[in-house]
């Protein structure tokens, strides 16, 4: 009995042979281990490491060492965990990568914005001293008022018959 199912339907998912994989919980685990790669910390875990393992397959009796010299499974062990690495720090690095493009795209968006902003409000300005320019300003009416006033002293002091009326 086969179903028909029509396009709105989702298909079910085929079994696979392939393991799924989250590719995002991937890069963070990535990031994460780049990030303690980079730190002191691992440094100096890996200092006593190796200076443990070498002491120990140098100095421990002949039947307790498991690595004798020139210690060819440490040397395996290390270029595992190297061979592992590098590749876990590319990826941690293209995905900060493409952080750093979506926010500069980001930025330069904003600063796009900015200026339009700033364009707008500069063209505000420059109408509005086209506007106040036609305008009688407070200073402008006082210095008209402190003429008249003169005008009307000079003619009083002129004509000192005008007050007696």
């Amino acid at each position: 009995m086969a179903r028909n199912f029509g396009l709105d339907t989702p298909r079910e998912t085929r079994r696979s042979l392939r393991p799924n994989y989250d590719p995002e919980a991937f890069g963070r685990l990535s990031e994460r281990f780049a990030r303690f790669l980079g730190t002191a910390r691992f440094l100096v875990y890996m200092t006593f490491f190796v200076a443990f393992w070498v002491c120990w397959n140098s100095l421990a009796p002949r039947d307790l060492r498991f690595d004798d010299y020139p210690f060819i499974f440490l040397t395996l062990i290390l270029s595992l965990q190297a061979s592992y690495a590098a590749p876990l720090i590319l990826l941690a690095q293209n995905r900060q990568a493409d952080r750093d493009r979506i926010q500069l795209n980001e930025d330069r968006a904003q600063n796009e914005r900015s200026i339009a902003d700033t364009e707008y409000l500069t063209r505000e300005i420059a109408a509005l001293r086209i506007s106040l320019g036609e305008v009688a300003t407070r200073d402008f009416v006082r210095s008209e008022l402190s003429d008249l006033v003169d005008d009307v002293v000079k003619e009083l002091r002129s004509n000192p018959q005008a007050d007696t009326k």
